[in-house]
């Protein structure tokens, strides 16, 4: 490298930031979103923030596997390390072809995220990563190696280093820092070290084979066996506490052909197809789940119509209402989980609020119902795909270990969001129709972000430790997708495609395999380390426009709403598709649900006819009805049910007394007061046609029915009570927003002015400024120290800005804002007048009026400058 060269090289990270273009920097701050939270003043701070550890420990764990394997590399290296070592750490000494081939890319990831920085012959690993990825005695290093023989001869004694010099015959040296560094030389010699181990005996080299993958320490007696001493007394092992030795550096990568990783991973393991269906076939499975889907959601709610379960002291679902529902249902547990979360999610259900708060639907129910079938799918699916409530760990334990409860706290996961987004885009990349093989989609995910920290350490998942969370997290994604109907058969189905954005033509199965993941740039030599932007987060225009192309995909699919159904003589009724909305809630009254799936089974019991007398239904309305919707003749069954059921109701009436009951027939009294069943209820008479009881008229209704009867309830003035449906609701209530997995992700106009301020806070704090009065920028009384705003009289300010005016120069300020708030700032005066400066701001990129009492001082820039 030639002394220009060298002179050019930067000396830091900031310095290697103030030479990146401005795409290079809004590359930097999209990937790393905490590095502009708040915006730094400058890239000096910029560069300061970028190494702190939680910075750093974010970045790292965002690598992929082979991105990270090459930083762990790095650590072990030499500091600077020139890119051959590199390449020879990672590619081994025959210089592995594929590893060869990925490197470039990895290595410009790194420095994209400012976590490697300096010219291809000087690289150099950010300091805080160096030491989270650096072997140490405490914390091994992934790569299984150990320190290096200076590291692990640091506190040994001179004359015991010239003894290990001896042993392996070379010459004394006069000091311990030239031996040291002889040693290390012939332990990196390859030639030299395979003569030396090709002395030693069998034991000695099983032992060294041992450790030569990690962990590189081994434990030893005071009076080691005979292969062992061989080994220490050729430094091939080196102590390091008392009965503890260890496998030095430069030893381990000549047993291991030089590489620092057992498996470097330079490519992304496929998503492997495992069945392959017709693109119909799996819209048209996908559009019946999604049918299935919006009919549990609209029975859950139904269940909950009236004031659903209590919630808990401590917020959601009791295990036991949460299996009720299962029951209701018809679903495992789980699946129920995954409906109920999904409902208060999307703002269907929440707490009523009351002194006994229960759950129930909310107001966005009810135009969540008016929607066409399509778009409350629609909504459901993106509600879905972007929450961070994770219905999978219902019945896990917490850091505190309670039991994680459907509704209730700490189920929010921040990576579930991204995990499912990602797992989707991955299904998009196969052939149309292709169903994964589920491991190959795991796979690819632990490639693309390894699931442990830099040091092996688990990851902190919600509040409790989780190793493989996102592991779980793209199981559930599966699966739930499956439920909702984003895919059929396993494969994504054309709604989902549109729901993530994907392109509708999927990419040949060739390509797809061979592309390289999402985020990481194209193979560009090392010294080439422009990478393409990181993509955008989507807006919520683009979220909306996603979610309607998805709906507009699906209303083609779904069967016209049917206006009739199929009466037959068992008391059943047979719905061949989905039925019109009012029919459908006329229907869910009159009979219950028998089956559900291609086509719904009503079946009508007493109990079914007296509930739709009870909501204000005649006998002849329900004939009416039923002669106008069946395809079929009414059966004879049918007709006698629902007179005898109407014959036999609202004979007894019961109302407030503590309660009564009265009958026109006094022998139906009689038949009540002689049943032993009865007995429980209190009873005793009032009138030959009127009965008191004990019990409340919600129990005495009840109780009746039990026994057989089919009493009705009235109201203080002797009117029947209609019980109408979808009588409870909560007031408004905002669904659950999710929770954000660190700082968000900033959008490009954000990123611009960041980029802007960044530049000319630089700017401010990096221009020369002319010499002042005592001579040099640094010295004399009015001289500017590094980093402190400059500090004139109003006089002199005034008298600066006014020249300035006329000679078009920049100038150095100092600003204090109405909040006191100091920044220093580089401005061209543009006009002075009223107490006031008008300067193009370059720190602003904009022209501002500045008060000239709020100026702390003025200097001027040197001629190089501006």
């Amino acid at each position: 490298m030639s002394t220009e060269e060298k002179s050019a090289a930067p000396r830091s990270l900031a310095e290697a930031l103030r030479v990146r273009d401005d795409v290079s920097l809004a590359a930097l701050l999209r990937s790393r979103p905490d590095l502009i939270t708040p915006v730094p003043t400058d890239l000096t701070q910029l560069a300061t923030r970028a190494g702190t550890r939680a910075s750093v420990v974010r970045a790292l764990e965002r690598l992929d596997r082979f991105a990270l394997q090459t930083a762990e590399a790095l650590a072990v290296a030499p500091d600077p390390a020139s890119y051959g070592e590199l390449l020879a750490l990672m590619g081994g000494d025959e210089e592995d072809p594929v590893v060869a081939a990925a490197l470039p890319r990895a290595a410009a990831l790194l420095r994209e995220q400012a976590l490697v920085w300096g010219a291809d012959d000087r690289l150099r690993l950010v300091r805080t990563a160096r030491e989270l990825l650096a072997p140490s005695p405490q914390h091994p290093s992934p790569t299984g190696l150990g320190p290096t023989v200076r590291e692990a001869t640091a506190g040994m004694s001179p004359g015991r280093i010239q003894e290990i010099l001896t042993a392996v015959g070379l010459p004394s040296t006069h000091d311990s820092v030239s031996a040291v560094s002889t040693l290390g030389a012939l332990f990196a010699d390859r030639r030299r070290m395979a003569a030396l181990l090709a002395e030693l005996p069998g034991e000695s080299r099983e032992v060294l084979a041992r450790l030569m993958w990690g962990p590189p320490y081994g434990q030893v007696t005071h009076d080691p066996a005979a292969h062992l001493r061989a080994l220490l007394d050729r430094g091939l092992l080196l102590p390091t506490a008392p009965g503890t030795v260890v496998l030095p550096r430069e030893v381990a990568l000549h047993l291991r052909a030089g590489r620092a990783h057992r498996t470097p991973e330079p490519v992304p393991p496929p998503v492997e197809a495992a069945a392959s269906h017709r693109p119909q076939v799996v819209d048209a499975t996908a559009a019946g789940q999604a049918l299935a889907a919006l009919a549990t959601v609209a029975e859950l709610l139904k269940e909950w119509d009236e004031g659903g379960p209590a919630v808990l002291r401590a917020g959601g679902l009791s295990v036991r209402d949460l299996k009720r529902t299962a029951v209701a249902l018809d679903v495992p547990e789980p699946v129920a989980a995954f409906w109920v979360e999904l409902a208060y999610g999307a703002g269907l259900i929440a707490s009523d609020g009351e002194a006994d708060e229960r759950y129930a639907a909310t107001p966005a129910y009810d135009e969540w119902r008016e929607l066409p079938p399509a778009e409350r799918w629609a909504h459901l699916a993106a509600v879905w795909l972007t929450a961070t409530r994770t219905p999978g760990v219902v019945g896990g334990r917490d850091a505190k270990d309670r039991t994680l409860s459907a509704l209730g706290p700490n189920l929010d996961r921040s990576a579930a969001p991204e995990v499912r987004h990602r797992v989707l885009a991955l299904l998009a990349g196969l052939p149309e129709g292709a169903s994964p093989a589920e491991e190959s989609v795991l796979a690819r995910l632990r490639w693309e972000r390894p699931l442990r920290g830099p040091r092996g350490e688990q990851r902190e998942a919600g509040s409790a430790r989780d190793e493989d969370l996102r592991g779980r997290i793209a199981r559930w994604t599966l699966s739930e997708a499956e439920l909702l109907g984003v895919t059929g058969r396993g494969a994504l189905a054309a709604p989902g495609r549109a729901l993530i954005g994907a392109p509708e033509a999927p990419r040949p199965a060739a390509e797809a395999q061979e592309s390289e993941p999402e985020g990481p740039g194209d193979k560009l030599p090392v010294h080439h380390h422009r990478m393409p932007p990181v993509a955008a987060p989507p807006t919520a225009a683009e979220r909306a426009a996603a979610t309607a192309a998805a709906a507009r995909l699906l209303a083609p699919l779904f069967p016209e709403p049917l206006d009739h159904v199929l009466l037959q003589a068992d008391l059943t009724a047979v719905a061949p598709g989905p039925l019109e909305r009012g029919l459908a809630d006329v229907l869910g009254v009159l009979a219950d649900v028998e089956s559900k799936g291609g086509a719904t089974v009503y079946r009508f019991t007493p109990g079914s006819v007296r509930r739709a007398l009870d909501a204000g239904q005649s006998a002849a309305d329900l004939h009416a009805f039923l002669a106008r919707h069946s395809r079929t003749p009414v059966p004879q069954p049918l007709t006698y049910l629902i007179d005898d059921v109407a014959r036999r109701h609202g004979r007894l009436r019961v109302g407030a007394a503590s309660a009564y009951v009265r009958c026109d027939d006094d022998a139906t009294l009689d038949e009540i007061l002689a049943d032993k069943r009865a007995a429980g209820l209190g009873l005793r008479r009032l009138a030959p046609t009127v009965l008191a009881a004990q019990a409340d008229p919600a129990a005495l209704l009840e109780g009746l029915r039990a026994i057989g009867f089919a009493p009705a309830a009235e109201s203080a003035a002797g009117d029947v009570l209609i019980a109408r449906a979808d009588s409870h609701r909560t007031p408004p209530r905002a669904a659950p927003e999710p929770v954000p997995d660190g700082p968000p992700a900033p959008d490009d106009t954000l990123l611009s002015a960041a980029v802007r301020a960044v530049r000319a806070g630089d700017l401010a704090a990096t221009t020369p400024r002319k010499p002042g009065p005592g001579g040099g920028e640094g010295g004399g009384e009015d001289a500017v120290p590094d980093g402190a705003l400059p500090r004139t009289g109003a006089a002199e300010t005034l008298a600066t800005m006014q020249a300035a005016v006329l000679t078009g120069e920049a100038l150095w300020i100092g600003y204090v804002n109405a909040e006191g708030a100091a920044s220093q700032r580089v401005i061209a005066p543009i006009r002075v007048e009223g107490g006031f400066v008008t300067a193009y701001d370059h720190t602003a990129d904009e022209v501002r009026t500045y008060p000239l009492h709020r100026i702390t001082g003025v200097a001027e820039l040197a001629d190089d400058g501006g």
